[in-house]
């Protein structure tokens, strides 16, 4: 083009050393954000670690908590039983709900039908844990009692969407050559996403259910409304029949009745707790890692 000298050297322009500027000024300001956030977490981790740890031990694991408040000794094992009935009980509700919803939106809803669905799921995954609490209490629990099924329904309902995005994701992740040639063979389409689809996105589907049971184990408010039980010195396996004790409220009953003993016992509930969910998002972050590199060979 006439006008323009080629053998020019390129040099930055007022425009381009602003651009420059923009982009590192909004590269620090991510940066700074994620070190906050990990400075956060890190204070809270050792903050809970240094109060918590002094407590920690066979005895506190494996003994109930004592006839009266302010006693030294005890324990949380009918907290952790307690706690660890009610989430199972939760997972054997969402998961297969979950699976189901995430099987008819990847391989047979139409987009039409698909979007009101996943918009039902982000309002749902967003909704506040106190909200749905306070439902099942009005519809199930008001003139009936707490026990710990309706805590289950409650951490169901939150593990729901979860389970069902992770597994949607998952599912989508599956070659489409797969299906293509299993159809090819003269496989119904049903029978391919149980017996093709589905094993393969069995990786993402099992890391979707751990982040979920991470989650609901350290949800307070379903506990707190649905599940408080007043007896909390003795294990109960009866979870359709009365409240069970378990970890959140355990944590709740030990710092409102103060004390030293009392708080020092709350501090180490709650070193358990924070181990019990770490645990669990390493297990799914390991599980997560192993699905990507089986789906990328």
């Amino acid at each position: 083009m006439a006008g323009i000298d080629y053998a020019r050297p390129l040099t930055a322009s007022g425009n381009l050393r602003r651009r420059r500027r923009i982009d590192r000024l909004m590269r620090g300001s991510a940066t700074a954000a994620a070190l906050i956030a990990v400075a956060i977490l890190g204070l809270m981790l050792f903050a809970i670690a240094q109060h918590g740890a002094s407590e920690i031990s066979f005895a506190f694991l494996t003994q109930n908590s004592p006839e009266q408040l302010y006693t030294p000794g005890g324990g949380i094992a009918n907290a952790i039983i307690g706690t660890g009935l009610m989430v199972a009980l939760a997972t054997a509700v969402a998961l297969p709900l979950g699976v189901l919803i995430a099987v008819y939106l990847t391989e047979f809803a139409t987009q039409r039908t698909a979007a009101p669905i996943r918009l039902a799921l982000d309002l749902l995954y967003g909704l506040p844990s106190i909200v749905i609490a306070i439902f099942i209490y009005g519809a199930l629990v008001y003139g009936s009692g707490q026990t710990g099924f309706y805590a289950s329904l409650a951490l169901a309902i939150i593990m729901l969407p979860l389970i069902a995005r992770t597994t949607g994701e998952a599912l989508a992740l599956v070659p489409r050559e797969l299906r293509d040639a299993s159809q090819a063979l003269g496989i119904s389409r049903w029978r391919t996403t149980v017996g093709i689809t589905i094993p393969s996105a069995l990786g993402g589907i099992l890391t979707g259910t751990v982040l979920a049971v991470a989650r609901a184990a350290g949800e307070t408010a379903p506990m707190l409304l649905l599940a408080s039980v007043f007896d909390n010195t003795r294990t109960s396996f009866n979870i359709f029949g009365q409240a069970l004790p378990n970890i959140p409220y355990e944590i709740f009953n030990l710092a409102e009745s103060g004390g030293k003993v009392n708080v020092a016992k709350a501090w180490g509930a709650a070193l358990v707790l924070v181990i019990i969910v770490l645990v669990a998002s390493l297990g799914a972050r390991a599980l997560q890692q192993r699905s990507m590199r089986m789906m990328s060979r």
